[in-house]
């Protein structure tokens, strides 16, 4: 069965170092976890994004991607932002922990980044990007649309169940491609009292 295109070819680049409006993507190198740490926590305070402690970050910088803004011509540059694709497997990856700093905005750098990450996915051959937002606006310009949390088993597990959130989550689920038919984790421990069956009778007492 053949997948779904995550992008078209005019999006598509075989480019390392992307650029739009100024800012440039390439793929995240271990001196820019302090760069992401500080970032991503200075709007982790009213939950905006999820708090990542710096091992995380270091351990999993190979999923992150970074813009940049050049100083003089291509040498160096100054961090904008970033963004990571998580993989679940063949069936779903997960944009997570996208953001650019404020003085950034207008530059191109949040969109470039997104594209990076979707391409990427689309190089994994990965047939469906889900994400987490408060923003759904920006996302359906990217082919993304809104769908019932439940449908990402993989997601939930992962991280649904152990955030502070959990029962007051304010966030959109959203996913690129066709929804997944299948799960790599799981089964879900959520509770979900609604469902529980109360027990009545006698509990049976151990002689």
């Amino acid at each position: 069965m053949p997948t779904t295109p995550l992008m078209t070819v005019s999006e598509s680049t075989s480019s390392s170092r992307l650029r739009v409006g100024g800012a440039t993507v390439r793929k995240a190198k271990l001196p820019d976890a302090v760069n992401i740490f500080d970032l991503v926590n200075s709007l982790s305070g009213d939950g905006t994004l999820l708090r990542r402690n710096y091992a995380e970050i270091c351990e999993n910088i190979r999923d992150f991607a970074v813009a940049e803004s050049p100083v003089d011509g291509d040498s160096g540059g100054v961090f904008l932002g970033c963004g990571a694709l998580h993989l679940y497997g063949p069936h779903l990856a997960e944009v997570r922990s996208i953001v650019v700093k404020p003085e950034a905005k207008g530059q191109g750098a949040g969109g470039r980044l997104l594209r990076a990450l979707l391409e990427e996915a689309e190089e994994q051959k990965v047939t469906a990007v889900c994400l987490f937002t408060r923003i759904p606006d920006f996302f359906f310009h990217f082919g993304f649309r809104v769908v019932d949390r439940t449908t990402l088993p993989d997601k939930i597990y992962k991280d649904c169940q152990t955030c502070p959130r959990l029962y007051a989550c304010d966030e959109v689920a959203m996913v690129r491609g066709p929804l997944p038919k299948i799960a790599v984790l799981g089964p879900s421990r959520i509770a979900q009292p609604e469902l529980v069956k109360l027990q009545t009778g006698v509990i049976p007492q151990a002689d």
